[in-house]
């Protein structure tokens, strides 16, 4: 898949939508602290790090694999992310959010790779895909509101569905080798809990931040995210506006499930672009 036409499509459909990414800053807030309701796509070039560990049913352990480096997936992809949300009287607001990460990859691995109850000797290419959709709600409520200032906490659910696969030249134990695939998935609700602000420095511009937060066990899983974002937004005309942002996002999560006993990190961090109808 061409990365450059994945990147103009990305625009051409934020473009087309007409809709945006206000600052992104806020996970509860609109793009100018008036906004009741507003519509956001951004277009997000992240640096991309992700691991992963697969154990096998018996018990024994997987190897933590790094999908860039052993397995050649693209440690640089367009990704596209929508956001929305409503604001209830003056304080509350109801935000969603989704983005989605898809990538395959072929490689001949550089040392024996465990996966699941296979191993993969050193030198056999092995194909290997990796999918994430995170989806996003969350309740925020503006403990400081005002027309230059919307600062707030915000509470919600992190929604991740993660998918794994490699196929390649395998051994199950001492057996012969031969073709083998394995493929595990896994979806993860966890809390959140964060912190808002939007600023009016000017009629048109606004700056905003959010910080979400996670570092806890919930029943299969053990997770910890940090979800960190700053943008600029200018409001071109009245209901759209267009602006840039930075996002960092550090997500580690360990399962103990029957369709997946292990581990899976990753890691997005770099710009973006976004466009935004708000009203």
């Amino acid at each position: 898949m061409a990365r450059s036409s994945t990147k103009t499509g990305l625009l051409m459909s934020g473009a087309a939508i007409c809709a945006a990414f206000f600052a992104l800053a806020s996970s509860a807030h609109a793009q100018a602290v008036e906004d009741k309701y507003w519509l956001q796509v951004q277009a997000f070039w992240p640096t991309i790090n992700t691991s992963v560990e697969v154990n096998s049913a018996s018990g024994a352990r997987g190897t933590k694999i790094d999908l860039e480096s052993d397995l050649d997936l693209a440690d640089r992809k367009s990704l596209p992310a929508i956001f929305g949300g409503a604001r209830f009287g003056d304080r509350w607001t109801v935000v969603g959010e989704y983005y989605a990460l898809n990538r395959h990859g072929s490689a001949s691995a550089n040392r024996d790779i465990t996966f699941d109850d296979v191993t993969f000797p050193s030198g056999v290419t092995i194909d290997s895909e990796f999918k994430t959709d995170v989806y996003r709600v969350a309740v925020g409520y503006s403990f400081i509101k005002n027309d230059k200032a919307d600062v707030g906490v915000v509470a919600g659910l992190h929604v991740t569905q993660f998918t794994v696969g490699l196929e390649g030249q395998g051994h199950v134990g001492s057996a012969a080798i031969q073709s083998e695939t394995r493929k595990r998935d896994a979806l993860a609700p966890l809390p959140t809990v964060g912190l808002y602000g939007v600023y009016q420095a000017a009629p048109k511009i606004s700056l905003g931040g959010r910080v979400d937060y996670l570092s806890l066990k919930v029943s299969d899983y053990d997770g910890r995210l940090v979800n960190a974002q700053a943008s600029v937004a200018y409001r071109a005309w009245k209901n759209v506006g267009v602006g840039v942002m930075y996002r960092y996002v550090d997500y580690k999560l360990g399962i103990e499930k029957d369709r997946w006993n292990g581990e899976v990190a990753y890691t997005f961090k770099g710009p973006a672009l976004f466009l935004q109808a708000a009203f």
